[in-house]
């Protein structure tokens, strides 16, 4: 059984995180720079997407988040997912890929662009039910 209850699917995604881009967020190293040396790692993309957002700029958020959303995408494949199934949001490395679709959830709803927002709200929902509340979506 996978952590949500369904017997006959797959078994959540659990990335392995990538250490050196979270050490230095945690040392509070600038993100882009981050990025920059770590472009693989969707939590510095994150990092940025949300101060982007935070700050009113949505477009650069939404640059920033679509960034980090295929960085994870790509790295959820190297692990096995399928394109669909748990991708748990209380798994620390997942949390980088998760945080870019809340914030291009959030850009895409701010910009009108309503089908975009609703594939992401729909892709948190089938990745953890408790994600899009957790990120701020609910």
């Amino acid at each position: 059984m996978t952590s949500f209850g369904d017997l006959l699917g797959p078994q959540p995604t659990l990335l392995p995180g990538d250490d050196e881009a979270e050490s230095a967020l945690l040392n509070h190293e600038d993100p882009a720079k981050v990025a920059a040396d770590n472009p693989t790692a969707s939590i510095a993309w994150a990092y940025l997407a949300e101060a982007a957002l935070t700050s009113g700029q949505t477009i650069t958020a939404y640059a920033y988040a679509r960034t980090g959303y295929h960085r994870g995408l790509d790295q959820l494949r190297r692990n096995g997912w399928k394109g669909f199934g748990p991708v748990p949001y209380n798994h620390e490395p997942n949390r980088g890929f998760l945080r870019c679709v809340a914030v291009l959830t959030k850009a895409a709803r701010d910009i009108g662009e309503n089908d975009e927002y609703a594939r992401c709200l729909d892709l948190l929902e089938d990745c953890d039910p408790k994600a899009a509340e957790a990120l701020g979506l609910g």
